[in-house]
């Protein structure tokens, strides 16, 4: 197959353009080439999206086009110069588009949206609802202009290569060992995917012609599971959500934060998808352990920026210990 990345040069288009070449086709990356270097092996063309025209460089047909846009205008931009050239379109959304965060448990059938963003609003990074509209528009625009459409909605995908270091906190912190400052209850819920998994499934849907829309992210588990998955000897000292909004630490990431963690009830459901719908459709999540050791086996300090620091956390313990 021939295949159009839209994208192609960060984390998860990166992972897509690796597992389609290992599967044997003919990849062609399209971006600026700003962020990130392309994987050796694919075409690369560059392009900016922005432009109306940007895509006038991208030549030919192709059998599969993944792309992974936030922005409207770069949907519209690629709906009119790539109609008619592409077989099967995957569109790369995200969780963000549900409107309610608060249910637990809801199915990708049932769970209302954010209403689309307001014609001419382009500015994903504006808020993380903003976020979520945006890419509500997205999926309406490649619907419309595109026959065989497969929308990923794609939950917080970790591992190797990722430039957010949520995930990458957790490995590194539980690979120091000591007392480890663990969020919330033990018996609470998250989920997530591993980039490989994602992109082994995204390649495979072009492959297989898989279409419709389906939320990209393994099952649920409980914190305790999630923690259990990363080994090591480090001891775990639960601390409440009260306690952790007392003392000004931040939810999800960022400077001061703890990753995965978020304020309840009002995003029990965000971390919570009932995923049965991708694992039918073929979405194979592997274990916890695996993903966690070969992240830790890549991990570097420099692209770290988000969790506490190892003297907040030590600092928090002993003001809990104190109380």
């Amino acid at each position: 197959m021939r295949i159009l990345v839209l994208g192609g040069t960060v984390f998860f288009g990166r992972a897509v353009a690796r597992q389609a070449l290992a599967a044997g086709h003919d990849v062609t990356c399209a971006a600026r080439g700003t962020s990130g270097d392309p994987v050796e092996g694919a075409r690369f063309v560059t392009v900016d999206r922005s432009d109306p025209d940007g895509l006038r460089a991208v030549e030919g047909t192709f059998d599969a086009v993944v792309d992974v846009a936030r922005k409207p205008s770069h949907v519209r931009h690629a709906a009119a110069a790539l109609t008619g050239r592409v077989g099967h379109f995957t569109f790369v959304s995200s969780c963000s588009v549900y409107a309610d965060t608060a249910t637990p448990d809801q199915t990708v059938a049932t769970a209302p949206l954010l209403p689309a963003a307001e014609p001419g609003f382009d500015d994903a990074a504006a808020s993380a609802e903003a976020y979520g509209r945006c890419k509500v528009t997205c999926e309406e625009l490649v619907r419309d202009a595109f026959a065989d459409v497969f929308v990923n909605r794609a939950g917080l995908i970790v591992g190797p290569e990722d430039p957010t270091g949520r995930f990458d906190y957790w490995v590194a912190r539980h690979a120091r060992g000591g007392e480890i400052l663990a969020p919330g209850d033990p018996a609470e819920r998250v989920q997530f995917v591993d980039v490989r998994d994602l992109a082994d499934w995204t390649v495979r849907a072009a492959e297989e012609g898989l279409t419709g829309t389906f939320d990209g992210i393994g099952a649920p588990m409980t914190r305790r599971e999630f923690h259990a998955g990363f080994g090591g000897d480090g001891t775990l000292t639960w601390v409440t959500q009260d306690f952790l909004t007392a003392h000004d630490v931040v939810p999800w990431s960022g400077p001061r934060s703890l990753p995965l963690w978020l304020p309840l009830p009002e995003y029990a459901g965000f971390l919570t998808h009932d995923t049965t719908p991708a694992l039918a459709a073929g979405l194979r999540p592997r274990p916890l352990p695996e993903t966690a050791a070969d992240t830790l086996a890549a991990f570097s300090d420099t692209h770290h920026i988000t969790g506490l620091t190892d003297e907040e956390e030590v600092a928090l313990l002993r003001e809990w210990h104190a109380q």
